[in-house]
């Protein structure tokens, strides 16, 4: 193609796409662009914000962005879907009920895909992260039904996101008596990518609450759930958070992927493959320095993403790279009025984590929710 591209297509609504629709709200399209946001939801749920409605700490409204209202502001046009196939030499994306949209630039955030059927087994009872959206919807039907009865639950994983889930149902809002939760952290333990500090307040933390935990790998055997030799029947329910996997469309559409699936990227988010696709957050792997899949990643992309695919539009190199802090900070709620601060080597915990996490979160969603009303 000839000339600078003008047909921006952006699949899926997640973190760093809110914020290439909040560029285009703020200085408008580039001159003779045109875009279509392509996602199955007219909202985005921000998962850092579902323990605590799990625990009864705010509404299940308050955590999440308008995707309408962003893109409607925006002059992007939204259209209700799920990706399915990708072919970039022909620069079409095919929805799921077949529908083919054109590019001339497409940019992917659509997230991972949950995979926890397939590491632990199948069982009814299982009810993964991933997809965020169909999880509160399915926590949310069995919630009314356990709040009155005791329940007997296990969560499997000892990452960020499993431990924050076994607070939010240990929790649980409304519920006559606190469930039985055991937490099965795996061999890596609780929290293996955080510090020894923070560790040892989460283990403090949990131990505290009731919650036991068992760093062993979970599966399900003969229609158990298993936690090394040991059975944890009887359960009730089993919430699993252990990461995502690649969706498989967009490798097999020809996008170049790294070895475990995701869309291999450069420094500016650009396919290795195809420069006129670009992807970002889980969907995505850098391949010049490691950028874990987090959301706080994804939110910090998504400025560079929004000013790359601008640059794109425009016929110019993209200008932007996203470079992560020697440090983060991650806040965990604790389900119960406080919460755990990571940041390096350091740990705290107390209400005043919680207050500061409640302000840090509401003031993202807040943000995007004025934009969304500049119609």
């Amino acid at each position: 193609m000839t000339g600078p591209a003008r047909h921006l297509l952006l699949v899926g609504g997640g973190h760093a796409h809110v914020a290439v629709l909040a560029d285009w709200i703020r200085r408008g399209p580039p001159p003779g662009a045109r875009a279509k946001l392509l996602t199955p939801h007219p909202a985005l749920r921000y998962s850092g914000m579902v323990p605590g409605w799990m625990a009864g700490e705010h509404e299940r409204l308050r955590g999440i962005v308008d995707l309408a209202g962003l893109a409607a502001a925006a002059g992007v046009e939204l259209v209700l879907g799920r990706a399915g196939a990708i072919d970039p030499e022909a620069r079409v994306v095919t929805t799921g009920a077949g529908e083919r949209i054109a590019f001339d630039v497409a940019s992917l955030d659509t997230g991972g895909v949950g995979h926890a059927s397939a590491m632990l087994g199948e069982d009814p009872r299982l009810l993964e992260i991933r997809p965020i959206e169909a999880f509160v919807e399915r926590f949310a039907v069995w919630a009314e039904s356990a709040r009155e009865r005791p329940v007997r639950a296990a969560v499997v994983g000892g990452g960020a996101g499993g431990v924050e889930l076994a607070f939010g149902l240990r929790n649980l809002a409304g519920a006559r008596v606190r469930p039985e939760l055991t937490l099965v952290a795996g061999h890596a333990g609780l929290v293996p990518a955080l510090s020894g500090a923070v560790r040892r307040t989460v283990a403090r933390e949990l131990a505290r609450q009731g919650i036991a935990v068992l760093a062993e790998d979970a599966r399900v055997q003969g229609g158990a759930l298993m936690a090394g030799d040991m059975s944890l029947e009887p359960l009730d329910i089993v919430l699993a958070a252990l990461g995502s996997a690649a969706p498989e469309w967009p490798g097999a559409g020809g996008l170049a992927t790294d070895a475990a699936g995701f869309v291999a990227v450069d420094a500016f988010q650009r396919s290795l493959s195809h420069p006129h696709v670009f992807a970002a957050g889980d969907v995505a792997a850098r391949t010049d320095r490691e950028v874990a899949h987090s959301g706080v990643h994804a939110v910090f992309t998504g400025p560079k993403l929004a000013a790359n695919l601008r640059a794109a539009l425009e016929g110019r190199e993209p200008p932007k790279s996203y470079r992560p802090r020697w440090n983060n900070l991650y806040l965990l709620t604790t389900g119960n009025g406080r919460a755990i601060a990571s940041y390096g080597p350091f740990a705290a915990r107390g209400r005043w984590v919680a207050r500061l996490k409640r302000w840090i979160d509401l003031r993202w969603i807040d943000t995007y929710a004025g934009l969304a009303r500049e119609v």
